[in-house]
């Protein structure tokens, strides 16, 4: 059983790097509606390709941080509830939270989501705007990808659920060291 605990450090690893992109993303981001306001304000000069690079930014750090905070245990939960039972008990509500509810969502919106992505790279879109961003595509190929990490995340998740059911003293000794 230990082999789940190398193979969860795994999982995580790929849900840290996309945590640090998505930081990276988002400083970036920062810097974009920095020079954006200074040049409208200041200069009275308008660039719509970085008007548009704001909220194709601004995905790409939620698309990219989604699967950080699953890891992290950041995500949606009913925690006024979860937080008072037992580890075994919250493992059970995560694993099966996951392959009920997260992993077929994801997997239902990045299949379908390619699709989305092909038809507007072969139609060639472009953003509607004079001096808008070309290559639509990229950024609603973001959704399939994101969608995709998401589940990786989720497996990340189930083999720490997994984790806490079978090795409870491993899975406590590995927290401790974080700490």
């Amino acid at each position: 059983m230990r082999s789940l605990i190398y193979i969860e450090r795994l999982f995580n690893r790929i849900g840290d790097t996309l945590g640090w992109l998505s930081s990276i993303l988002f400083i970036l981001l920062l810097a974009n509606v920095v020079y954006d306001v200074v040049m409208r304000y200041v200069f009275n000069d308008v660039s719509i390709a970085f008007q548009e690079m704001e909220w194709h930014l601004f995905s790409a750090v939620f698309l990219l941080g989604v699967p950080y905070a699953i890891k992290a245990g950041g995500h949606v939960r009913v925690d006024i509830f979860y937080e008072r039972l037992s580890n075994k008990a919250q493992a059970v509500i995560d694993l099966l939270g996951t392959l009920i509810f997260l992993l077929p969502f994801c997997m239902l919106v990045a299949w379908f989501g390619i699709d989305f992505a092909k038809d507007s790279y072969s139609l060639g879109e472009t953003s509607g705007d004079p001096g808008g961003l070309p290559y639509r595509w990229i950024i609603k190929a973001m959704i399939p990808l994101s969608f995709f990490l998401m589940a990786i995340s989720g497996i990340g998740l189930m083999l720490h659920s997994l984790n806490k059911i079978f090795n409870p003293h491993l899975v406590h000794a590995q927290s401790m060291d974080k700490s």
